[in-house]
């Protein structure tokens, strides 16, 4: 029975994989998800139902469209593969409980946050703001956090973007960073939420420095900082607690 729904979560994340796929690259077009059927977005050809299983059609077609044989983003498969995983890595930590109902569906918006801020650098409003009501109501009566938590997690976490945007005048960290920390606080709590910096920053100076020295960036170019925040929360949600307990006893 526990193999039939790990089978079920991962079907199910690879099914709303490929629907945020969907709003990511109508994004920008500010097009709606649910008016208009799926399409290639090279040649325009509305796309039928057997062009739309998630991954099998990636494979089945070698990467390419079927009417005008031009490559397919690689992101297709990937946003796909990477929600039915994170699917299946929350229902193992949390069970069918409404906890899990919760972290499916912020999951979705930080996958949307991550994808959306890698390719147009920006974290946008209409994705963050409904994640902040979302994480402190679920936080609040779901989780269980005490209000004095979830304060100091967006203290900590919004108040530390917050001096990054003053001290830059908002070159380095923007206001859309800055409530993504605000949503991490709540999210995560306190100190978990310091974890999650700690490991983004880590994360941003690693791929940031081997962008660098391989020329594929300058010091000055804009490094989205976004996806490394996002990474840095999931890991946190699964181990921070065993991270903790480490340091606590050491």
């Amino acid at each position: 029975m526990e193999i039939l729904f790990f089978v079920l979560f991962f079907v199910l994340g690879l099914i709303v994989g490929s629907f945020l796929n969907v709003v990511i690259f109508r994004f920008k077009k500010k097009e709606s998800v649910l008016k208009k059927r799926s399409y290639c977005l090279k040649c325009k050809k509305k796309l039928e139902v057997w062009d739309l299983f998630p991954v099998l059609s990636f494979l089945f077609l070698g990467g390419k469209c079927r009417y005008c044989k031009k490559p397919i983003s690689i992101q297709y498969p990937l946003v796909e593969l990477v929600t039915a995983v994170l699917f299946v890595a929350l229902y193992w930590k949390f069970d069918l409980t409404i906890a899990l109902l919760y972290f499916l569906v912020i999951t979705c918006l930080l996958i949307l946050i991550f994808v959306v801020d890698l390719k147009h650098y920006t974290v946008p409003d209409r994705l963050v703001i409904p994640g902040i009501f979302l994480a402190f109501l679920a936080s609040y009566l779901i989780l269980d956090f005490s209000l004095i938590n979830l304060g100091l997690g967006v203290l900590v976490s919004g108040g530390f973007f917050l001096i990054l945007f003053l001290i830059s005048k908002g070159k380095a960290i923007g206001m859309g960073d800055l409530k993504l920390g605000i949503l991490a606080g709540l999210i995560l709590g306190f100190p978990e939420v310091i974890l999650a910096l700690f490991f983004a920053f880590i994360f941003g100076g690693l791929v940031g420095g081997i962008l660098i020295l391989s020329k594929k960036k300058k010091g000055r170019d804009l490094i989205p900082f976004a996806p490394f925040f996002v990474t840095a929360i999931f890991l946190v949600i699964f181990f921070g607690e065993k991270i903790l307990d480490k340091i606590w006893g050491m």
